[in-house]
């Protein structure tokens, strides 16, 4: 077989080659030991929690070395690709400030090692293969899908591997001239691989490759057999053709990505092989795993699970720096340790390490966001709370937005309600609670939801509320406060303490929290649940909207507990 003729025969208008394509993207020129990494997804229009999870490990590996971070669409199967699906995995991560150095953007690309998209480098991917054949190391098949799925059944008859192998690969034995009047004919044909593993020896004796995985260690497995397929009759390569094509040109040195690859890395490997060049180190994530119903680990499904898509968060206003914060205490055991010991420090300063990532399933739970979501918000100013409140409901909530345009110092004061001092309080999580929290502030979204208690007449919940008014003074500290409210329930026959009427129930009316609980209902019209507790609510309301006391008066009035 001359193999330079059956080259030029296939790809005639490939004119490059390989050696121009080491010059057009040369070595990065980066610090000893700087990191290149990469997310890699297909545009099909769903971005998931798995994604951000990639996302923000490569960040972390390239950008706490000094080394580079790109965005690289896999384009090749237009059948799933979804119009916008870029767009949306762009601003996405740009919601949760996973930032890139280069890559595809919403405005174009930006770097020197694209295109970025790989539906753009057709001419890239062809160049090599030309190379292969002319060093008759691949070949065209014509195998048509009626005689692939003849193969596939007589496989599994004999219960063999599936897949294009010794006997199986009838196309590897075709002759110049067999090959040139096929092609005349115009059948259709893809570029297979013409693997060099062994197919005619038992199992045992298959030749084994061993990769030192940067999560799971050394990983020992059957080398590749199998004539895989390196470009699709439409001439666009496979993934496992085109990853290593761009790995090796985009200069990446880790790949991370999720265990389901790991069958692959056999091919992965030889391939990269006999290009003559040096694998990445592969880092194979775990799936993100949770609890399900029936009280059994499983993996997070698009099907069962809402919390799987970032929509899901982005539609919620979780803060962007909550999220990766909680990603950090699963993607590392040592992490929650390290944030205790520095409460204060940018999460940036951790220094992340694959070798401390599970390689059994990392455990997702809300539960736990919900709580680093509270620690993580009380750190973070109100001035800032503002802010991201005021952006989700630009794209969000837009009908509460007017709310909030030109009362951002009010806002500062509600948002800051007991979240100072030594002892803050940690209940907030997302801005779509943050906002249920405080709706009550608002005029137009001032609701009574609740109950007094069924112990308190009319006649006292209205006596209540006017003694109120007629003793609150806003220098008042908490515990003045609430002494004013012990002297004015007693004086209606309420316990000043729940135990004493506990202890002898028939000699009160009910107790304080009865008390406060009107006082409550009046202010927020909630019982409980709202922005702080009673005695903040109430001071709060005094000091920056005295609307909200204008509202108590007339409520009291017009004995709105009916």
């Amino acid at each position: 077989m001359d193999y330079m003729k059956l080259a030029e025969l296939l790809f005639p208008h490939i004119t490059k080659t390989p050696e121009e394509y080491e010059d057009i993207y040369p070595d990065r020129k980066l610090p000893e030991g700087a990191r290149v990494t990469r997310l890699a997804p297909s545009p099909t229009g769903f971005i998931h929690l798995g994604n951000l999870y990639s996302a923000f490990v490569n960040e972390r590996l390239a950008h706490q070395s000094g080394g580079t971070f790109f965005l690289r669409i896999e384009d090749t199967d237009d059948k799933r690709y979804v119009e916008g699906a870029v767009e949306t995995i762009v601003n996405v991560l740009d919601y949760f400030e996973i930032g890139f150095d280069e890559g595809a953007a919403v405005d174009g690309e930006r770097g020197d090692y694209g295109p970025y998209h790989q539906s753009q480098r057709a001419e890239v991917y062809q160049t090599f293969v030309k190379r292969l054949i002319q060093r008759g190391l691949a070949y065209p098949c014509f195998l048509t899908e009626e005689e692939l799925s003849d193969i596939r059944s007589k496989q599994e008859a004999e219960k063999l591997n599936p897949g294009i192998y010794g006997k199986w690969a009838v196309s590897r034995d075709l002759s110049y001239e067999e090959i040139e009047e096929k092609i005349r004919e115009g059948k259709p044909y893809v570029i297979r691989l013409k693997s060099s593993g062994k197919t005619d020896v038992p199992a045992e004796e298959m030749d084994t490759i061993t990769v030192d995985d940067a999560i799971r260690g050394p990983i020992t497995m059957p080398a590749n057999n199998m004539d895989v397929v390196l470009l699709k009759a439409t001439g666009i390569p496979t993934y496992h053709f085109a990853h290593v094509i761009d790995d090796h040109f985009m200069r990446t040195t880790h790949v991370v990505r999720g265990e389901e690859w790991l069958s692959s890395l056999p091919i992965h490997i030889e391939l990269f092989d006999v290009m003559g060049w040096e694998p990445p180190v592969y880092c194979h994530t775990a799936h993100l795993m949770k609890i399900g119903e029936e009280g059994t680990k499983r993996k997070l499904s698009k099907r069962k699970d809402p919390e799987l898509s970032l929509d899901y968060y982005r539609k919620d206003g979780y803060y962007p720096l909550s999220v990766r914060e909680y990603l950090m205490t699963i993607l590392n055991s040592n992490f929650e340790e390290w944030r205790i010991a520095n409460p204060e420090a940018s999460l940036n300063s951790f220094e992340f390490t694959t070798e401390k990532m599970s390689n059994s399933g990392a455990l997702f739970d809300l539960n736990k966001l919900s709580d680093v979501c509270k620690d993580v918000l009380v750190r973070v100013p109100a001035s800032e709370l503002v802010r991201f409140m005021k952006a989700w409901a630009a794209e969000f909530r837009p009908e509460i937005l007017s709310l909030f345009e030109g009362k951002e110092d009010q806002l500062e004061k509600i948002l800051d309600l007991g979240r100072t001092g030594s002892k803050p309080r940690k209940d907030l999580v997302c801005a779509s609670q943050i906002f249920e929290f405080i709706k009550y502030f608002f005029d137009d979204y001032f609701e009574i939801e609740g109950e007094i208690p069924e112990n308190v007449s009319r006649e006292d919940a209205d006596a209540i509320l006017a003694a109120y008014l007629e003793t609150y003074d806003h220098a008042d500290d908490q515990s003045v406060w609430f002494e004013k409210i012990r002297t004015l329930g007693s004086a209606l026959g309420y316990a000043a303490k729940p135990k004493d009427y506990k202890k002898h129930p028939e000699d009160y009316k009910g107790h304080v929290g009865d008390v406060s609980t009107v006082i409550r209902l009046a202010v927020t019209g909630r019982v409980a649940g709202c922005m702080g507790n009673s005695a903040d609510s109430g001071r709060g309301t005094h000091d920056f909207q005295n609307k909200i006391l204008r509202r108590e008066i007339v409520l009291a009035e017009d004995g709105y507990l009916n």
